[in-house]
């Protein structure tokens, strides 16, 4: 099967408003990897991460009419898989102020960490913590955006990402012990 590449974002998606099948799988095939991957390292569980994916996907289709193109068609479908794996997860925040809370910046890295073993520890880490460390760490949200998102106050924020890179360090120290 042939599938026809199409020239934008904004001609795709005027392509799946009319219901056209192949545009939809043209939009899910270029979203599916990067998104899931986001998916699985918020809920940390395959299956649940599939369903997520599918359930974004669900929702993108049935809200593109309402996309407004002030961001890019990716980060609009990244919002709404984010907003969906945290309600997979569930996951309850920590309430307490990062002030006066010292990091231990002692960590040697053994030459044969891989990513393999930072993505083994990352998925370790609590809920909580996990999804506003990867976040704010590996998607570049801001401590505002996140506190937005999450429905949490930035104060929060701050403090589940102080832990979560605490948790993260003890996890891969007592790795190479």
């Amino acid at each position: 099967m042939n599938l026809k590449l199409w020239n934008s974002d904004a001609e795709l998606i005027n392509k799946c408003l009319k219901q056209d099948r192949l545009a939809q799988k043209e939009l899910y095939d270029k979203y599916k990897n990067a998104m899931y991957t986001l998916a699985y390292r918020i809920i940390g569980n395959h299956d649940d991460a599939e369903d997520t994916l599918q359930e974004t996907f669900v929702s993108v289709f049935l809200n593109l009419q309402s996309f407004q193109g002030r961001s890019t068609l990716g980060a609009w479908i990244k919002t709404i898989l984010i907003r969906n794996a945290i309600k997979c997860t569930k996951a309850s925040f920590l309430h307490e102020s990062v002030n006066d809370i010292e990091i231990n910046n002692e960590f040697i890295i053994d030459d044969n960490l891989s990513g393999e073993h930072i993505e083994k520890a990352i998925l370790n880490l609590d809920k909580g913590y996990r999804t506003v460390f990867l976040l704010i760490e590996v998607e570049g949200y801001k401590h505002k955006e996140v506190s937005e998102i999450l429905n949490i106050s930035e104060g929060t924020s701050k403090s589940q990402l102080f832990h979560a890179k605490k948790q993260l360090q003890k996890q891969l120290v007592s790795m190479y012990k």
